[in-house]
């Protein structure tokens, strides 16, 4: 039986998982590559984020420190709608029937999620950078908002790739994107201001580490639901 297990099932098992490593690596790079080639719309997005930080500064100057908060959050959701949102609506329809062929649901979307909180994150030490620049610096924790922010890319770059799944499959409806990105992003950034104050603040916060569980939690059930339900949404 271990001789049977060691030398059919145990390759087999390793070449699946060796396959689909290799696959999700190319999509990711496909994606990197496309974006590089498309050099209009990755710096439509960083002037995006400039003229948005200018506009604040324009008009408030160097906002107090829950101000400051707010705005940058408010900032991260348009920029999350501008980069994050577009990762399956500019895919081909026809073409999803091509990686229909490739590579397993699962993989593709597990590859567009990661191709998203890298290009979010970028996004997100962009904005800060000129926030920092323009907007001052009140944070008495830099470190922790910088560790917060890479949370909040991981969360918007989450919900807004598996809410772009859906409108991508339901004939390229982006207007069902807004619908169901409400009541999805709304929690998530309340959520992100509330743990960004205490690298505002030095004070001490009650139930600051269960609220970051609760994001967590959040982030592992959007992926978990995308992973079930993507397959479905594939096969139509």
């Amino acid at each position: 039986m271990l001789h049977l297990l060691t030398t059919h099932y145990l390759p087999k098992t390793f070449y699946f998982w060796r396959m689909a490593a290799t696959s999700f690596i190319s999509l990711v790079k496909k994606d990197l590559l496309m974006e590089w080639r498309q050099k209009h719309t990755l710096f439509g997005v960083l002037l995006y984020v400039g003229a948005t930080v200018f506009v604040i500064y324009m008009m408030s100057g160097q906002p107090e420190a829950r101000i400051w908060n707010a705005l940058f959050w408010i900032t991260q959701l348009f920029v999350a709608v501008n980069s994050v949102a577009k990762s399956f609506l500019q895919e081909h329809p026809h073409r999803f029937r091509y990686y229909f062929t490739l590579v397993k649901p699962t993989t593709f979307l597990l590859a567009k999620m990661l191709y998203s909180v890298l290009l979010m994150f970028v996004m997100s030490m962009v904005s800060l950078l000129l926030y920092y620049i323009m907007l001052g610096w009140p944070l008495v924790q830099g470190g922790l908002f910088v560790l917060i922010a890479m949370i909040g890319s991981l969360s918007l770059s989450a919900v807004f790739t598996f809410l772009s799944a859906i409108a991508a499959r339901a004939n390229q409806n982006s207007a069902l994107m807004a619908i169901l990105g409400f009541p999805l992003v709304t929690p998530v950034l309340m959520i992100l201001s509330k743990l960004a104050i205490k690298a505002l603040e030095p004070v001490y916060m009650l139930g600051w580490s269960s609220l970051a569980m609760v994001l967590v939690a959040l982030d592992v059930l959007v992926i978990f639901l995308g992973v079930i339900l993507f397959p479905f949404l594939w096969q139509e």
